[in-house]
């Protein structure tokens, strides 16, 4: 007999040989029916192969992650099989049979293609073997499946709302932001991206001062020695930008940490500094391949909203907190959730064991106390410490990876850092590595497809227009305009020759918050038209009313 050890701690006993899917049947027929495959102690595993001796099992549905990769690996063979079919003069070097097909593959599989259904190619593009533009061009397809057929067509409906909502081709159509053949991968932004971007950073500042950061610049391009110190010339050079000054190689800077040690060491610190919270909006560039660059999800320079916040190990724990609390409450101002996952050892890493085990329990700690969850990513941490990833979701259920804590215990010791405790002597502290944003640049990306351009008025790029709805009112409307901009609104006016018609369902492709019409009896009566892009005609206010009712909802920054 075995003992098999189940996700809630109990334990059950079993023959040996026994298959998760017996398992499963001992538990309920409907279990049984819903399992796809297993977790054995942690790793991927064909429920049809047999269990030898103890272990912890989790089964596995279409719920979760290993389930669908099961359920989809299997569609794979299936759409496999089909082209072979086709094309039946492949060459055959095989270990897994499904019928008629035979493909060299470690699997797991389900037990019968009969149970993977609804599976749909979604495209088919060209793919050089290994690579190499020297060797034949292939057929790559790309499909999915999903359990059920309404998943599967909900899934098709989000990626065509998706296509829509593509921040490239929004970021076109709104003057936000191009990309140049003269530049590939360098973004210019537009006068209108730029009221967004200054915008966002503008709220950067202000969130920033109030959790207590100071803000500090380092320069954009450093000697060689500084990036063999830090490590990065070592592990990163291949996606640097290097030049020669004065005989010495210099590299423009992937990253700002390096920068900031500089300035911690500056000038001599007490644990009466700490923690010192350093925020900077650096401006870094990373080659990355031309076939990788994607708008402004994938772009070779961007802002990087970076933090390094240098403590004591016993303020480790609150200071995650700190961060997770600001995190928590600037993805939740433009309506953005978020999960966690925890990242951990690998086996390419620095210092000692003991020290990891610390730190990882810490963030432990800070996520349960701060009630959250967390999901376990063995192995995955940065070499020099365990990290927390939050991955945003969008209005679709999209997930984007955007902050991150990273504890570091091994860049002060390589900088020498110190600080002089309350006993007298000198320690060495621990940072933070911390982005919340990721990159300026892809985080205005990805707000960009989560509103599809129409972004709260707190945000966007022009919150009022002015339209004159006659030559009579032109002059009247252009001092309306001048006041909302006085009183500080980003504002624009239409003085076109056009019908008004026109006009507003211009200013509605151009998702203009709020649309001020003026009209003779507007003029008479002191008053404007407002139109709402979300509400549509909203009536006649005095345009004092119109200022208290905008700048409320700036204030509150509100995504309603």
């Amino acid at each position: 007999m075995i003992n098999i050890t189940f996700p809630d701690g109990s334990v059950r006993q079993f023959e040996d040989g026994v298959n998760a899917y017996a398992i499963a049947e001992s538990i309920s027929p409907r279990l049984r029916k819903a399992t796809l495959a297993a977790e054995l102690d942690g790793e991927l595993y064909d429920a049809a192969l047999p269990i030898h001796g103890d272990h912890a099992l989790k089964l596995l549905t279409f719920a979760d992650e290993g389930g669908r990769w099961t359920y989809r690996h299997t569609g794979s063979h299936i759409l496999a099989q089909a082209v072979k079919r086709l094309w039946p003069e492949g060459e055959v070097i095989s270990f897994y049979r499904q019928g008629d097909f035979v493909d060299l593959c470690a699997g797991p599989h389900l037990e019968s293609t009969g149970k993977c259904k609804n599976i749909k190619i979604m495209s088919v593009a060209g793919a050089y073997w290994r690579g190499s533009e020297k060797n034949k061009m292939l057929k790559r397809i790309y499909a999915t499946a999903f359990e059920k057929k309404a998943d599967l067509d909900a899934y098709i409906t989000m990626l065509e709302e998706a296509k829509k909502r593509d921040h490239r081709k929004i970021g076109k159509e709104l003057g936000l932001f191009a990309m140049m053949d003269e530049g590939p991968g360098f973004p210019f932004f537009l006068p209108k991206g730029m009221e967004l971007k200054n915008t966002l950073l503008e709220y950067w500042h202000e969130v920033h001062k109030r959790y207590g950061y100071v803000e500090i610049q380092t320069p954009i391009m450093l000697n060689r020695e500084l990036w063999e110190k830090s490590g990065h010339w070592g592990h990163y050079r291949k996606n640097m930008y290097t030049t020669v000054i004065d005989e010495m190689d210099f590299a423009i800077k992937p990253m700002n940490c390096p920068g900031g040690m500089l300035v911690y060491g500056l000038e001599p610190r007490s644990y009466r500094d700490l923690p010192l919270r350093m925020a900077e909006l650096g401006l870094v560039h990373r080659h990355e391949l031309s076939g990788a660059l994607h708008g402004l999800f994938r772009v070779r320079c961007f802002t990087q909203d970076d933090a390094h916040i240098f403590m004591t190990w016993e303020q480790m724990k609150d200071e995650i907190k700190n961060v997770i609390k600001l995190y928590t409450e600037v993805y939740s101002t433009f309506g953005l959730s978020y999960r966690i996952e925890l990242s951990t050892m690998p086996e390419d890493h620095i210092g000692e064991k003991e020290t990891w085990d610390f730190a990882t329990d810490i963030l432990k700690q800070a996520i349960t106390e701060m009630d959250r969850e967390y999901k376990l990513n063995e192995g995955d941490g940065a070499f020099y410490g365990p990290k927390l990833d939050f991955h945003i979701a969008d209005c679709l259920g999209r997930s984007w990876q955007c902050g991150t804590i990273q504890l570091d215990m091994q860049l002060p010791e390589r900088f020498e850092l110190e600080y002089t405790g309350a006993d007298g002597a000198k320690h060495r502290p621990v940072m933070i590595h911390r982005a919340m944003f990721g990159s300026i640049e892809r985080f205005i990306g990805v707000i960009t497809e989560h509103f599809a351009g129409a972004f709260p008025t707190w945000l966007a790029p022009v919150q009022v227009k002015v339209m004159a709805m006659t030559d009579r009112t032109m002059e009247a409307s252009t001092e309306i305009a001048a006041k909302l901009a006085a009183a500080g609104l980003r504002v624009e006016t239409d003085l076109r020759n056009e019908k008004i018609g026109f006009k507003i369902r211009e200013a509605q492709m151009q998702k203009i918050p709020y649309m001020l019409i003026v009209g003779d009896k507007e003029v008479e009566n002191g008053v404007v038209a407002v139109r709402s892009r979300k509400g549509g005609d909203l009536g006649t206010m005095s345009l004092e009313g119109f200022l208290a009712k905008i700048a409320e909802e700036v204030k509150e920054k509100s995504i309603d």
